[in-house]
């Protein structure tokens, strides 16, 4: 790779870090091409992207972004997982290293948070924030639902009590 190459790679690399709120540092020994090609397509589904990085580069590029303490984990073959959403990344790269133990979590950031490999496993195991929403949006309308069945019931007995009031009137 020649140095234009490498100021580019940098660049783009110091761009995706300061876009970044979770960086997930990945070992990817072994990994054949379709493989890896399989894992960028569920990275771009899911929000993030997967880089196989030099180390040299990717320490360079880490240098003025708030995953600065991360240059010890870039030893060996070394990919990075990115996503602006707090979860994607982590649960994109924790669901596949289970699937191929070809990749292996090594850790991560979360904006000046460095985490461990359990902290991104455990991180991965959180609901996204659409089905936080979910839940929030749910409990919300749980009671407003319960007080209307509570408000239409007495009006509901009422109504059969005058039926059936109704009905004997008819059947004397």
């Amino acid at each position: 790779m020649r140095r234009p190459q490498k100021e580019e790679k940098v660049a783009a690399l110091h761009e995706a870090f300061g876009a970044a709120h979770l960086v997930v540092v990945t070992h990817q020994t072994g990994l054949t091409v379709a493989e890896v090609t399989a894992l960028r397509g569920q990275m771009r589904e899911a929000g993030a992207s997967f880089t196989v990085t030099k180390n040299r580069l990717a320490k360079i590029a880490l240098d003025g972004t708030p995953f600065e303490h991360l240059a010890d984990l870039f030893n060996g073959p070394t990919a990075i997982a990115v996503s602006s959403d707090p979860v994607a990344a982590a649960r994109v790269a924790v669901g596949y290293s289970e699937k191929n133990t070809k990749l292996k979590v090594l850790g991560g950031a979360m904006g000046s948070q460095k985490l461990n490999a359990d902290e991104i496993i455990a991180l991965a195991k959180l609901p996204s924030l659409d089905e936080l929403r979910g839940k929030i949006v749910g409990v919300i309308q749980t009671p407003a639902t319960r007080i209307a069945g509570v408000l239409q019931a007495p009006g509901g007995q009422m109504a059969r009590v005058l039926k059936a009031y109704a009905d004997k009137d008819q059947a004397a």
